[in-house]
């Protein structure tokens, strides 16, 4: 008999207050590789809350978070294994793109950052503006190098807050595209999204995060506007 495979990415339980306020109350979540996992939700539902704590940059008041079978928390080994894209880009405003991905390459032992940072820049379509201070970029093109960053060291599990924000029709076809590389080559995908169309062809499984507890959630249907008809039911009943 096969056994299943591990999840690249296993949530259990998770819970995370602030004071009296619950953000996530008991959600649970198992990602396996070459999956996407899109969840949506209205504001204030806990889907940033979440991907923190999934990246290890906040606690949960209860629950754990392991990756690819090990527990993420006091293990910098497993959060080695995450590549995070936030609302923060996590890049310095003073240096280049290339300086940025060679910095983050350095970080995390990447060998060749140069020739890393290059390729990376390259895959996001930005060759032309490596040599320029990241604060000078649009708002899109700094998105699109954050992208590159959360890539660039190969993480198993790639979580992704809002990748297609402030990126024109062009830019996000080329998002998408990466992002399905990476899916293909067996990156485990959680993408958080006000707007399902974004990544509805990336996507394996759907998820609606309501007030801090799954509303929905299970393998992608054939009709996004199906799932946003039972969202919308949901969010209504």
């Amino acid at each position: 008999m096969t056994l299943p495979a591990v999840p690249l990415l296993e949530a259990q339980n998770l819970e995370r207050r602030f004071g009296a306020a619950r953000a996530l109350a008991g959600v649970s979540l198992s990602v396996f590789p070459g999956e996407c996992h899109l969840i949506t939700g209205p504001n204030g539902a806990g889907k940033t809350t979440l991907l923190r704590v999934l990246a290890g940059l906040a606690r949960p008041s209860r629950g754990a978070v392991r990756v690819a079978g090990k527990p993420l928390a006091g293990q910098p080994l497993a959060r080695r294994g995450i590549g995070l894209l936030s609302h923060q880009s996590q890049l310095y405003g003073e240096l280049t793109p290339i300086e940025n991905l060679e910095f983050a390459a350095r970080l995390y032992g990447v060998p060749d950052p140069a020739s890393t940072a290059r390729a990376g820049l390259a895959a996001v379509g930005l060759s032309d503006r490596g040599d320029d201070p990241v604060r000078s970029l649009s708002r899109g093109m700094v998105q699109r190098v954050a992208i590159a960053r959360a890539v660039l060291h190969r993480p198993s599990v790639l979580l992704l807050d809002e990748p297609f924000s402030g990126l024109d029709a062009q830019s996000s076809e080329q998002t998408l595209a990466l992002l399905a590389r990476e899916r293909s080559a067996g990156r485990a995908l959680v993408l958080v999204t006000h707007d399902p169309h974004d990544a509805w062809e990336l996507a394996t499984h759907t998820h609606l995060l309501v007030r801090g507890v799954w509303a929905l959630g299970g393998p992608r249907e054939a009709s996004v506007d199906g799932f946003l008809r039972r969202c919308r039911e949901a969010l209504y009943a």
